[in-house]
């Protein structure tokens, strides 16, 4: 198997992964740990993996000039995306989680657009609407109160932030994901995301009682950490190394169908004629966008 078969491999294994969390995180916010509290949880927990790991392989140095790419990169991957998925998940349903964030191939292509100078053609130009429209219906069907999502239309438009947190990561970290090894430069991400957060995440986190975990909660944190984020962070970044962030984002088309069987069948959301009509405008707005796409030149 190549390099980019393998790559291909880890990419769906990542968003498989993704797509279960959307309801395991969900099922222990915030009866268990609130959704700050989760985000440090994360980044501590798999920072000190990174951390553990890195003791294994040869110590590399970060060249000075790359540390402000790097800060960058750990403030939208690892902190800032966190702190809006987590929470907004903990306001909202899966289902909406799922849909949202596969806008980040939409909001890729506009980042390279403005970033790196790619065209984006009349084609793109109606997929974007047409996705952002699914997006925005989502988050203006918010004001019932449904089980465990106090606040939908809140929840949503932080989903929606957070696609577009993650879409600026994936572009700013391609030529750091090449010049570094993955371990090295998760290391050093994940501690700084921590240091970044520690504000906004502390006081949750320090008021969870730890002792009185029930087994239910206890194994779907471990999934969150090394699943969800050390798992999928080292498979994304192997798969970036081989392959265009633009083929990572087309992945996550399988996250609303693996969110949506999941959570249907635990009981945690269903679907409704709302949902599916924002589906339809996400999906035929990214079918637009990457149809034909041309190929991202990251070269710097």
């Amino acid at each position: 198997m190549n390099k980019k078969n393998i790559a291909l491999f880890c990419a769906f294994t990542a968003t498989t992964i993704y797509g279960l969390n959307h309801t395991i995180a969900k099922e222990i916010m915030p009866k268990y740990i609130e959704a700050f509290g989760l985000v440090q949880l994360r980044l501590l927990g798999a920072g000190l993996v990174f951390w553990i790991f890195s003791l294994f392989i040869p110590n590399e140095r970060i060249q000075k000039n790359d540390f402000k790419r790097i800060i960058l990169a750990s403030f939208f991957g690892m902190s800032f995306n966190m702190l809006m998925f987590i929470k907004g998940l903990s306001l909202s349903t899966p289902i909406n989680s799922g849909i949202l964030v596969t806008l980040t191939p939409v909001i890729i292509l506009v980042l390279s657009a403005i970033l790196l100078n790619e065209k984006i053609t009349i084609l793109k130009f109606c997929g974007i609407v047409l996705g952002f429209s699914g997006s925005i219906i989502l988050i203006f069907n918010g004001g019932e109160f449904i089980k465990n999502a106090p606040n939908v239309a809140l929840g949503n438009f932080m989903l929606l932030v957070n696609s577009i947190s993650y879409g600026t990561y994936l572009v700013i970290i391609k030529p750091l994901i090449i010049k570094y090894n993955i371990i090295t430069l998760m290391k050093w991400m994940f501690l700084i995301g921590f240091v970044i957060s520690i504000p906004f995440t502390l006081s949750e986190f320090s008021s969870v009682n730890w002792k009185s975990l029930p087994f239910n909660a206890i194994w779907r944190m471990v999934f969150v950490v090394l699943g969800t984020t050390f798992l999928t962070y080292l498979l994304n970044s192997f798969a970036l190394k081989n392959i265009q962030p633009t083929t990572i984002g087309v992945f996550v088309y399988l996250q609303p169908i693996i969110a949506i069987f999941y959570s249907s069948i635990t009981g945690n959301d269903k679907l409704d004629i709302t949902k599916i009509l924002a589906s339809i405008l996400v999906f035929s707005g990214i079918y637009l966008v990457t149809k034909k796409s041309s190929k991202l030149n990251l070269k710097r």
